[in-house]
């Protein structure tokens, strides 16, 4: 079994399996976090992307200062289609 994207399905149950309870939780855990972290970074990405050049430093740091104060504002929140 070799480590390609379509053997991942058969890896990760391997992995649920012979961690047992405690040790799924942890893994499941770990992919929720993991999630949270690609979300907020696809989100500053975006906000980035958008914006450009930065004359300053300090102009970088306040986008991402003020983004991060959004997100974290609209983090309980989610949006009904």
């Amino acid at each position: 079994m070799g480590n390609t994207p379509q053997n991942l399905p058969r890896i990760v149950f391997a992995l649920f399996r012979r961690a047992g309870v405690v040790g799924a939780q942890a893994l499941r855990k770990l992919i929720y976090t993991t999630n949270a972290i690609e979300s907020l970074h696809s989100q500053l990405r975006k906000i980035i992307k958008t914006r450009g050049h930065f004359p300053s430093d300090d102009a970088a740091t306040k986008l991402i200062w003020l983004a991060l104060r959004n997100i974290t504002a609209n983090h309980g929140r989610r949006v009904r289609v």
